[in-house]
């Protein structure tokens, strides 16, 4: 863990994503993606049945479901979700190339071997910094699942996003 904070840009390479130890601080900048629950279930059977909605490959979803924006404003509040909820889709996605994931709170046993396996990391945001986090979105675009509501996939653009490793792709983690 170094004392600095790293600055990272999307999408990373296998290099970069060796580079990150659980607990390094980070600024993250690029394009994520939200999703939660029932959009984590709707992807996973989409891919399942052979006619995957979205391709994960390299991607970094973000835990979180905004809320709209107010005019004349990029997006509302957009603070993470708590990681768990995800973790009977995420192993399947880390298999499918899925690389960063953003969340809070612990991740499942395995989560963990699943990033190991496959050479994905978990960065860690702040719960309650909703306001923190819309202050780095520079660009709000949906994707797909607008039936859903918050929980529908949004394309955000980052910049200077502070995160926190919480697990790396060797399984070290900040969260024991």
């Amino acid at each position: 863990m170094s004392d600095s904070v790293k600055k990272i840009t999307l999408p990373l390479s296998d290099s970069q994503l060796d580079s990150l130890e659980a607990g390094d601080r980070i600024l993250l900048s690029g394009e994520i993606y939200t999703l939660r629950d029932a959009g984590h279930k709707r992807l996973t059977d989409s891919i399942k049945a052979g006619k995957p909605d979205w391709d994960v490959n390299g991607k970094a979803i973000y835990y979180c479901g905004p809320t709209p924006a107010a005019k004349g404003e990029i997006i509302g509040s957009c603070g993470p979700t708590t990681s768990a909820r995800m973790d009977d889709y995420a192993p399947f996605l880390i298999g499918k190339g899925l690389k960063v994931m953003i969340g809070k709170g612990k991740r499942d046993a395995k989560v963990v071997n699943a990033m190991k396996a496959y050479g994905a990391v978990y960065l860690i945001a702040v719960g309650g910094a909703g306001a923190l986090y819309k202050a780095c979105v520079t660009k709000n675009e949906p994707v797909m699942y607008e039936d859903l509501g918050c929980e529908a996939m949004r394309k955000l653009t980052v910049k200077d996003m502070p995160l926190m490793v919480g697990i790396d792709r060797r399984g070290n983690s900040v969260l024991n």
